[in-house]
């Protein structure tokens, strides 16, 4: 361990490392990237390691976080790790490209977020929940996959909303092909950890490969479709069609259309549903929090059928998804590289390292949060959440490419919370929750089957 330090001026050049074996990070990154954080992570509030000579800097300091995420933001890129797992599928689209690309296209696209727009949307969650409710009481009692169903249902939502309906998406099979190309991000993540060549093969590497091609060709059909036949409908799609950039009067072109679609069809619904799941496993496993939700709703809603204006009413409902998401964040590290030596802290932090932000170890931090393994809703109450640093909880990122859609995936959470449980109840199988895994998203380790009770 090299615990020497050295100054270049004021700054530390030199780092603490913490031992970690590169064929015992590499085994844990394929099986699960989690299990190779540091352990120190989970209570110190920064800790370097080297792993294949490369040197990483795992942040869980809020205040670091935010110098490093926001301060220093135009010195960090997303990296080749992330181009390499995630770029196949998403191109460069707003989750993966970097500069004045990802600085336009966030542009195009703000629009669609804007909170009286999100407003006009909710309807459309509430119907699409609406169909998820009458299905389960058409088909009765019984074991579902809550994951597979909240998939579902959020992917119905992000079609409706964001692309007009879709026009014969085969929703079953993208659900699969999204799952299938998720599934062998851990090879991707540590081939590209020892810089092999992409060409090199690993398990699930064909079938991500043809889910891809099928995912992207269904979306590409969708936009050939609406360039033939233009209309005036304000959904995303269109929103890039006419998307310009008003500095060199560029358009997007098909491919690039599609990586973002792509990345709003999975980034848009996947950490969702994953939100919802756990939600409602932890909600079958504590009763009491269970019964002042459904009061809640009860209260809100007079026994009535949700609607829009009910939404925002949903204070405690909004806390226990937050708690959720607290524990079980749907993307549970975020990564940067460092494009020149910028200033952290008290260090240099030299071109080429690696930052990880590990959001879960961050949610689950001795020094952040009291009793961090404990379900608490209460955490997020407004005169609570208000005195904690912005960066200790951050379920969608932080800095400047904080995820676009977090006030939708909220909102839209919410209300399915409430149209479902108005009419069901669901109970956990087995006395142990799944296992969190990581497959880009946070996912559990086994399917995640509840007895679903009609009230």
């Amino acid at each position: 361990m090299d615990s020497t330090v050295q100054n270049s001026g004021t700054l530390k050049t030199t780092f603490p490392l913490t031992p970690q074996s590169t064929l015992g990070a590499l085994l844990a990154i394929v099986r699960n990237p989690l299990d190779a954080l540091p352990p120190s992570i989970f209570t110190e509030p920064l800790v370097f390691s080297k792993t294949a000579g490369e040197l990483k800097a795992y942040l869980a300091d809020p205040v670091l976080i935010h110098e490093a995420l926001v301060k220093n933001a135009d010195v960090l890129g997303k990296g080749d790790q992330v181009r390499r797992a995630l770029g196949p599928a998403l191109g460069q689209g707003l989750l993966t490209a970097d500069g004045a690309h990802w600085k336009w296209q966030r542009q195009s696209v703000a629009g669609a977020f804007r909170h009286d727009k999100l407003l006009e949307l909710q309807p459309t969650m509430i119907e699409a929940a609406s169909r998820t409710r009458d299905r389960w009481i058409e088909t009765g009692q019984g074991a579902i996959d809550i994951s597979h169903e909240m998939m579902r249902t959020t992917f119905d939502i992000i079609v409706e909303t964001m692309m007009s309906g879709g026009r014969g998406i085969d929703v079953e099979r993208v659900e699969s092909g999204i799952s299938d190309f998720l599934k062998p991000t851990g090879w991707t993540f540590a081939l590209g950890l020892l810089h092999a060549p992409e060409w090199i093969p690993y398990p699930g590497r064909g079938k991500a490969e043809a889910a891809v091609d099928f995912l992207r060709s269904s979306l590409l059909s969708v936009i050939e479709a609406r360039r033939q036949h233009p209309d005036d409908r304000h959904d995303l799609v269109n929103m890039l069609l006419s998307a310009c950039d008003p500095e060199t009067g560029r358009r997007m072109t098909d491919v690039e259309i599609v990586d973002n679609l792509m990345t709003f069809i999975t980034a848009g619904h996947e950490t969702t549903a994953l939100g919802l799941a756990w939600t409602f496993d932890l909600l079958a496993r504590h009763p009491e929090i269970e019964k002042k939700v459904l009061q809640e709703i009860d209260a809100v809603t007079q026994g009535q059928p949700l609607n829009a204006e009910h939404v925002s009413q949903l204070v405690y409902t909004r806390q226990v998804f937050s708690e959720a998401m607290r524990l079980y964040p749907p993307a549970p590290i975020i990564t940067r590289t460092a494009l020149q030596d910028f200033q952290l802290g008290e260090y240099l932090i030299p071109s080429g390292t690696v930052l990880i932000v590990p959001i879960y170890a961050v949610h689950h931090h001795g020094s952040l949060w009291s009793d961090p393994e404990v379900f608490d809703p209460d955490r997020f109450s407004p005169e609570v959440a208000k005195a904690r640093h912005r960066y200790a909880y951050m379920p969608f990122g932080a800095g400047p490419r904080v995820c676009i859609g977090n006030a939708f995936a909220v909102m839209e959470a919410v209300a399915i919370l409430a149209v479902l449980l108005q009419k069901v109840r669901l109970a956990a199988i087995g006395s142990a929750p799944p296992k969190p895994i990581m497959k880009v998203t946070l996912r559990p380790d086994r399917a995640q089957r509840m007895n679903l009770v009609l009230r």
